[in-house]
């Protein structure tokens, strides 16, 4: 409640510092502010001391909350309603390329090279709130799996769902997978339209030519960011299938055409990354992250509304009170 709650002119508090001074002077004096009489005896008077003088330091108290609300109106006491509208000047359209052929199911990275993929995807999706994202899958051969779109529920459900699947020929057809994803944004209005192209293979299947791809993607104003995915030697990779339909794994070397993805990505303005590990994804998509940043306007309106009139109107009511006690009820000791 008290998070809009602000002094504009907190400086005045300082003023604060003469009450001790005032207090102290008042103990001093305190004695010296009623007549005195002085008489040999007063054995023959009858003592009896009003209650007047017990509660004549009211009077006091009463000028000092005067002067403490009259400096706290002065440090301008305020409430502020901000209300904040933003406007996304620059949006982006991606399309996540994934390569999901038989050898993303490698162990080089935890658990292996697709899941370590989504989760590092899903993070990179979250984080981009004012984009549209895309999925295309590619193997052998390449489909869209989800056309670009603002709602991220909806893409990051598509990503949690991709897995291998022998639906697709196996293989890698790079230039296919590329093609359709420049396929998918060749017609986006956004002002920046981006394809993060991923694969741990060569270029071995598919009727599309990688580089007649890229010259597609250059045609349409797209830039593409490569990421070769996998450990340099050798991997503990899919080999066949055994009876029960499981995989059987064995080591294999690893290879990854990055002449291709390096000139994919030079052509259309890109950059080339090597994920070796994990830790290495995780930061080839943040570095991606910083290198598309989408312009978001923000308009802040303020609202004051000002309270130092009532504790104004509370001081010069204090101080009417205390004279008016001075001059009635306490008059006689004055």
């Amino acid at each position: 409640m008290l998070d809009n709650f602000v002094f504009e002119n907190p400086q005045w508090f300082w003023l604060f510092l003469i009450m001790p001074v005032l207090i102290a002077w008042y103990i001093i004096k305190r004695g010296k502010q009623t007549a005195e009489l002085k008489i040999s005896t007063i054995k023959g008077f009858k003592v009896k001391q009003s209650w007047l003088v017990n509660i004549r330091p009211l009077l006091f108290v009463l000028r000092l909350l005067a002067l403490a609300f009259l400096i706290t109106a002065m440090a301008r006491p305020r409430t502020v309603d901000v209300s904040t509208k933003t406007k996304t000047t620059k949006g982006i359209d991606i399309v996540m390329a994934i390569d999901v052929s038989a050898s993303m199911l490698a162990r080089d990275l935890r658990p292996n090279r697709l899941e370590a993929l989504k989760d590092v995807a899903s993070e990179f999706i979250q984080g981009r709130p004012n984009d549209r994202v895309g999925i295309v899958l590619y193997a052998g051969e390449s489909y869209t799996k989800t056309p670009i779109t603002s709602d991220k529920s909806i893409v990051l459900g598509a990503l949690n769902d991709v897995k291998f699947s022998e639906v697709l020929e196996n293989g890698t057809a790079i230039g296919m997978g590329l093609a359709t994803s420049v396929n998918r944004l060749k017609d986006s209005k956004a002002l920046s339209k981006v394809i993060i192209l991923l694969t741990d293979g060569v270029n071995n299947s598919g009727t599309i030519d990688p580089k007649l791809a890229s010259e597609l993607a250059v045609e349409y104003g797209i830039k593409t960011y490569t990421i070769g995915i996998g450990s340099n030697g050798m991997a503990l990779s899919p080999i066949g299938i055994k009876s029960n339909g499981q995989f059987q794994y064995g080591n294999q070397k690893v290879e990854i055409d990055e002449d291709l993805l390096k000139q994919i990505a030079t052509v259309t303005g890109g950059q080339y990354f090597r994920a070796t590990n994990n830790q290495k994804l995780e930061a080839i998509y943040e570095e991606i992250n910083k290198l598309e940043k989408t312009e978001v306007e923000e308009f802040k309106f303020y609202n004051y509304k000002e309270l130092f009139r009532s504790l104004v109107l509370a001081a010069l009511g204090l101080i009417v009170v205390e004279v008016l006690l001075r001059f009635t009820i306490f008059r006689s000791f004055v």
